[in-house]
């Protein structure tokens, strides 16, 4: 009698480790080449990327006018965060930036400028 059971409990403890696994893997990363030439530019991007739905993370590097972006796929897709940024004013890859955003950015953060901390 106890067999069945030990077998079972086994079978239950090893599927909630394949599913526990199977959990994590519930984010992609994806890395943007934008406009930003500024910290204040990096702070405007990583928070409209805070606002986004299914962001877990971002991290913009200045230097390199790079955004890295940690996404849940089923909440939000690569071509919305992009969106996401170009309504914040900046360029996404090949995404322009929205005029209308783009016009409301501080000076500092025009992107003919040259890259500045």
């Amino acid at each position: 009698m106890k067999t069945p059971k030990i077998i079972i409990l086994a079978a239950l403890i090893v599927f909630s480790f394949t599913t526990n696994a199977q959990d994590k893997k519930k984010t992609e990363e994806i890395t943007i080449k934008t406009s930003v030439v500024c910290n204040m530019c990096k702070y405007n991007v990583e928070k409209a990327m805070a606002y986004e739905k299914g962001v877990k993370k971002s991290n913009v590097k200045v230097q390199e006018q790079t955004v890295t972006i940690l996404f849940d796929p089923k909440k939000t897709s690569p071509e919305k965060i992009k969106k996401a940024i170009t309504m914040a004013g900046y360029d996404a890859d090949e995404m322009l930036a929205d005029p209308k955003a783009y016009e409301k950015l501080d000076a500092c953060c025009k992107k003919d400028n040259e890259v500045h901390e």
